[in-house]
């Protein structure tokens, strides 16, 4: 896979850092970011500084939701603190937050930020999603090479499904009855039935040894966006088949679409920039702009207008981009 992307035209209107609080000299711990365009806010789990920061988009004003667990872990030599971690939207009103420091699942007004119903897991969280056509959350827990559901009303679990490798980012088709993960240690992308929970499909991702990564799903039009670290992909859920590919700038993880414009966004942490493209109805993809941020910053969050929040962990904040 071609590491070097090509140079597209640059076209950003504005750009601003957002400092996060409790930031210390370990930064902000950041990895799903999400936008609730119901209430105009952005979803920020904060993990090491035990909070979630709702930022709100119109004036960037912050608002902690704190007294979230934490623990210290080591991985791959280093030892960090972890905490809050991911958020899904549920029904209205409803907010899902996945920590990593107790292993729960909790479930969250998203306007008074009352905390609700909560459920804890044996292995530790990743990504937490609704799934409004069964009424449950799914979760990925890739240390067990596992996914959790949940019974969206009480969070107790109702089933756990094994893999043969790590389930990595998400992606629910209510339409078609069907869930996405990817397994990054395998290289391919699955698609599960909701119902069944059988794997009925798997794809090769085509991402290379370091695999895929986020996923964001066109609905009406079948459309899955795979995010690998030097590459945005198009497959066709319908045919299982690759249909659009772009090289982007490298350390890419988790992405996200603007459906409205069809405009894709991925930060890259290791080239510091953050790829935007189009999205074709035939999913073809088209790099427009790759305007710079800094050097580890990735993932995060499209509002409306263009705006994009990028989670730059290292110096705790956010970059705001507007394209």
């Amino acid at each position: 896979m071609a590491k070097t992307p090509p140079t597209p035209p640059a076209h950003v209107a504005d750009a601003k850092h957002l400092p996060l609080p409790g930031a210390g000299s370990a930064g902000v711990m950041m990895d799903y970011v999400i936008y609730n365009d119901r209430t105009k806010t952005l979803w920020v789990p904060a993990g090491n500084t035990a909070a979630v920061d709702v930022v709100d988009v119109a004036t960037d004003k912050i608002t902690q939701i704190t007294g979230f667990a934490t623990k210290e872990i080591e991985r791959r030599g280093q030892k960090r603190q972890v905490g809050p971690s991911s958020a899904s939207l549920g029904e209205p009103g409803t907010v899902y937050v996945g920590n990593r420091g107790d292993s729960s699942v909790c479930a969250f007004d998203e306007k008074t930020f009352a905390k609700g119903v909560c459920g804890t897991l044996d292995s530790m969280p990743d990504g937490v999603t609704y799934v409004a056509k069964t009424k449950e959350v799914w979760v990925t827990t890739p240390r067990d090479k596992s996914i959790r559901i949940l019974d969206a009303a009480t969070l107790a679990q109702k089933a756990r499904l094994a893999f043969d490798g790590e389930p990595e980012s998400y992606a629910v088709d209510n339409q078609r009855g069907r869930f996405y993960t990817n397994l990054e240690d395998k290289d391919v992308t699955l698609s599960i039935d909701l119902a069944s929970h059988k794997t009925v499909a798997t794809w090769p991702a085509g991402c290379g040894e370091d695999g895929p990564h986020g996923l964001r799903l066109v609905e009406p039009d079948g459309q899955l966006v795979i995010a690998c670290s030097a590459a945005l992909r198009t497959m066709d859920v319908m045919k299982g088949k690759v249909i659009g590919n772009v090289a982007i700038g490298d350390g890419v993880d988790d992405l996200d679409i603007d459906r409205a414009t069809r405009t894709v966004y991925a930060a890259g942490s290791d080239a510091g920039t953050l790829a935007i493209a189009t999205l074709g109805k035939d999913g073809s993809l088209t790099l427009v702009a790759q305007p710079a941020t800094a050097q580890g910053a990735r993932n995060g969050a499209v509002t409306e207008q263009g705006k994009f929040y990028v989670a730059h962990g290292k110096d705790g904040e956010l970059i705001i981009v507007k394209h």
